[in-house]
C-alpha cells in the first residue's frame, strides 16, 4: 500500500490519542459517582470509531456504538444504587396523548433495562391513561398539568414545570433526570452510557446541509442568541439531562430566559430548543450522545449504526431549526 506522509501519520496518531481519551473517560465515569469505589472485573476493549468525532475540544465524550463497554458501565452503576427518572408530557390538544402507551412500552423495554427507573408523565387528561404494564423495577407516576393555549406557552410551562418539580419532589426520589419527548420510539437499547454530570443530544439534523430557510433567525436581542461563529454542536431539546442538581440549574436557567423573552415580545420556532443551546454554550456538556440517540428517520448516513430513538411524525413535518457555525462530527474516511 501507499506509504503515509509524516503530516498524515502525525493527523493519525492524534486522532489515536483522542480516541483512547475519550474511550478511557467513558469506562471510568462512574468513579464521579456518590458510594464508595470498588474494584471492576477486566472486560474486552470497545472498538474504536475512526470515521466520527468521539471527543470535543473540551474533553467530553461523545457516545456512539462502539465506544464503550456496556459490561463495565453496567458493572459501575450496578455498586451505586441508583434511580433515573424519565420526564415527559403528554398534552392532549396537541394530539400527544396517542403516544403514550407507544412510547412507555418502549421506554420500559429499552432504557436503562434492568435498572429502576421512575417515569414521570406530566398529562392534562390523566383519566385517559389506560393501565401500563410496567417492569418490576420501573415505576410510572402520572402527574396532572393545566392546558395551556398556545405550543409557546406549553414549551416554556415544561421548562418552568421541571424546575419546580426538581426542587419539590425529584430531588428527593432520583439521582438523574432525562427529559424525553413523547413522541418517540425506542428502538434499541439506551443504557447507562448515557449517564453523567450535564448530557445532551447532537441533532440528527446537523449531518445534513441546511438550507438558509429551514428556520428564522433568532433574534439579535433574544436571550437565546448565539452570536455568530461562537456556537458549538446543535443540541435537540427532545432528549437531554444529567444529574438532578444539573438539570435543575438548566431549566431554571431556560425558564427565565424565555419568560424573558415573552416579556419582551420575542417568540419562535423551537424557541425552547435555541434557551437549551444558548445554556449548552454557556455550560458545557459533560457527555455528548450521538444522533444515534434521536435519530429522524427522515434521514440518512452510513455513520449511524444503531437508531436508539426515533421521532414518530405527525402530519405535519417537522421544520428543521437552522444550526449556523455549528461544529462538524464525521470525519471523512
Amino acid at each position: 500500500g501507499a506509504h503515509l506522509s509524516e503530516k498524515e501519520n502525525l493527523k493519525l496518531l492524534c486522532h489515536d490519542a483522542l480516541i483512547a481519551l475519550a474511550l478511557s473517560y467513558i469506562c471510568v465515569c462512574f468513579d464521579e459517582f456518590p458510594g464508595p469505589s470498588q474494584p471492576l472485573p477486566s472486560f474486552p476493549t470497545p472498538c474504536r470509531r475512526r470515521d466520527v468525532l468521539v471527543l470535543t475540544p473540551w474533553l467530553a465524550p461523545i457516545v456512539w456504538e462502539g465506544t464503550f463497554s456496556r459490561d463495565i458501565l453496567d458493572a459501575q452503576y450496578l455498586q451505586k444504587n441508583l434511580i433515573t427518572g424519565v420526564v415527559t408530557f403528554a398534552v392532549e390538544k396537541y394530539c400527544y396523548v396517542q403516544f403514550i402507551e407507544g412510547f412507555m412500552s418502549s421506554a420500559n423495554k429499552y432504557f436503562l433495562a434492568g435498572h429502576p427507573v421512575n417515569f414521570y408523565l406530566f398529562t392534562d387528561c390523566p383519566e385517559k391513561i389506560s393501565h401500563l404494564q410496567m417492569a418490576p423495577e420501573n415505576h410510572l407516576f402520572v402527574i396532572p398539568v393545566q392546558d395551556d393555549p398556545r405550543w409557546q406557552d406549553i414549551s416554556r410551562s415544561r421548562m418552568d414545570i421541571l424546575s419546580s418539580y426538581i426542587q419539590s419532589q425529584f430531588q428527593h426520589e432520583v439521582d438523574y433526570l432525562y427529559s424525553v419527548d413523547i413522541n418517540v420510539q425506542l428502538l434499541a437499547h439506551i443504557g447507562v452510557e448515557i449517564i453523567d454530570a450535564l448530557v445532551a443530544t447532537i441533532s440528527s439534523w446537523q449531518v445534513i446541509p441546511q438550507q438558509e430557510d429551514k428556520a428564522s433567525e433568532t433574534h439579535p436581542e433574544s436571550q437565546s442568541a448565539i452570536p455568530e461563529g461562537q456556537g458549538d454542536f446543535h443540541y435537540t431539546a427532545s432528549f437531554y439531562g444529567g444529574s438532578v442538581a444539573e438539570v435543575y440549574k438548566l431549566t431554571r436557567a431556560c425558564s427565565a430566559g424565555l419568560v424573558q423573552d415573552r416579556e419582551n415580545g420575542i417568540e419562535g420556532p423551537w424557541h425552547h430548543e435555541r434557551h437549551l443551546n444558548r445554556y449548552l454554550l454557556q455550560h458545557k456538556p459533560t457527555r455528548l450522545l450521538s444522533p444515534e440517540y434521536y435519530w429522524d428517520t427522515e434521514l440518512s448516513s452510513s455513520s449511524i449504526q444503531v437508531k436508539r430513538m426515533c421521532p414518530v411524525h405527525q402530519h405535519s413535518q417537522r421544520q428543521a431549526p437552522r444550526m449556523k457555525s455549528v461544529r462538524p462530527f464525521f470525519f471523512t474516511v
